[in-house]
């Protein structure tokens, strides 16, 4: 693990970056500018319209200062509210996210940066909970157990196994959404970083007669990453097409261990298994609850998960649920991910818009949504995709 050196004393933001971002400012008449910032008519006082861009001025240089300093010091972000928060619709700019990623690497040239490891984990819950509550549309059941289960198990001083979750349910409901949420709050570098690792089944295990070549190999990575670092991610996507073989290998690190085999600082590691098996036992149970006249909302964890956990065991199309995860009761979570209904495709569509800074109408929203597929025949409530592709959708409303 890296040795942490003293923090370096934090000069306050340099001139030129103060001139920059006066130039980062939305000009006069262009998309997304302030009606205070066009040229003042006759009723005002000629320096108005220059009093208002400088004070835009100083509470932008305010926000980058702590966009930048929650990157280089990310303890403050829990600390300092300006740092990790954002007023609701707020988006920094392509063109400042860029020189943010600049400023930041240019002070990292000649000050104590953390380039990788241990000193890049932010376990940033707050971040978490937001991106969870804001850009997770129709999983209440997930937004809860996600954050709950991760917040818990990484507070705990020595936890005595890793931390199992997996998630269940049809394509484009969210589920790899979610892992990335996770590592993008829990790491400065996301999904990027030398502590979290994405193995999709059918790409980095494709053929099972190589499959005790895979098995020496997914212990050597995750030995080798769970070295690198105390607090690990790993995350198998499609896995109910892993080989049964390769699902033992886990078993070591989701056992419990005798108090007297923990180490002198306790390793984290989290696995996440993402898969499309039990999907249709959940969306039996939401469309069941519709035609009575309810609520997706009332639907609470007791009564979904047994069900999905029998459907799992049961399946004779994939050896997961045979599996000794699932057997020996070694995974701690199922989470079920709901299908989503057309109300919550046209949010996707609106949040593939801002992603790209892009203007919308309700118009483009509601014809995106219609593109998509809805199941069943008769009712037709749940897209069959989710909201899979929807990012690609927004080109056809491009100008």
């Amino acid at each position: 693990m890296p040795r942490l050196r003293p923090r370096p004393l934090r000069p306050p933001p340099p001139l030129p970056l103060l001139l920059l971002l006066l130039l980062l400012l939305p000009r006069p008449g262009a998309p997304g500018a302030r009606d205070d910032a066009s040229p003042p008519d006759g009723a005002r006082e000629p320096l108005q319209g220059l009093r208002e861009r400088l004070r835009a001025a100083a509470a932008l240089s305010r926000r980058y200062w702590a966009l930048l300093r929650c990157r280089v010091w990310p303890d403050d972000c829990e600390r300092d509210g300006e740092a990790r928060a954002a007023p609701p619709g707020w988006s920094l700019p392509l063109l400042g996210q860029q020189y943010l990623a600049i400023l930041t690497s240019w002070y990292c040239s000649f000050q104590d940066c953390c380039d990788s490891g241990d000193c890049r984990i932010s376990n940033n819950f707050t971040g978490l909970e937001s991106d969870l509550s804001i850009r997770l549309h129709g999983q209440h059941l997930a937004r809860e157990l996600v954050l709950t289960a991760v917040r818990g198990y990484l507070e705990l001083p020595r936890p005595d196994k890793a931390l199992a979750l997996s998630f269940h349910g049809w394509s484009g409901t969210g589920k790899n959404f979610v892992a990335r949420l996770l590592a993008e709050n829990l790491y400065r570098d996301g999904q990027r970083s030398d502590c979290v690792k994405m193995f999709i089944a059918t790409f980095h295990f494709p053929h099972p007669k190589y499959v005790d070549l895979y098995k020496e190999q997914l212990t050597t990575q995750i030995k080798k990453t769970q070295e690198r670092c105390h607090q690990t991610l790993f995350i198998f996507d499609e896995a109910e097409k892993l080989h049964p073989g390769l699902l033992e290998v886990l078993r070591p690190h989701l056992e419990r261990q005798a108090p007297e085999n923990h180490r002198a600082k306790s390793r984290k590691t989290i696995f996440l298994f993402l898969s499309n098996l039990g999907g249709n036992i959940v969306n039996e149970a939401v469309l069941n609850l519709l035609q009575a006249g309810g609520s997706r909302e009332e639907i609470k964890l007791e009564q979904l998960v047994p069900r999905l956990r029998a459907e799992i065991e049961q399946s004779t199309d994939s050896g997961f649920g045979h599996s000794c995860l699932v057997k020996e009761n070694l995974i701690d979570f199922f989470v079920p991910f709901l299908p989503l209904e057309y109300r919550h495709v046209r949010l996707c569509a609106r949040d593939a818009f801002l992603s790209q800074e892009l203007l919308y109408t309700e118009e483009a929203l509601d014809q995106i949504a219609k593109m998509m597929v809805y199941v069943p025949k008769e009712e037709q409530l749940f897209s069959s995709q989710g909201c899979k592709s929807i990012s690609q959708r927004i080109n056809y409303f491009l100008p």
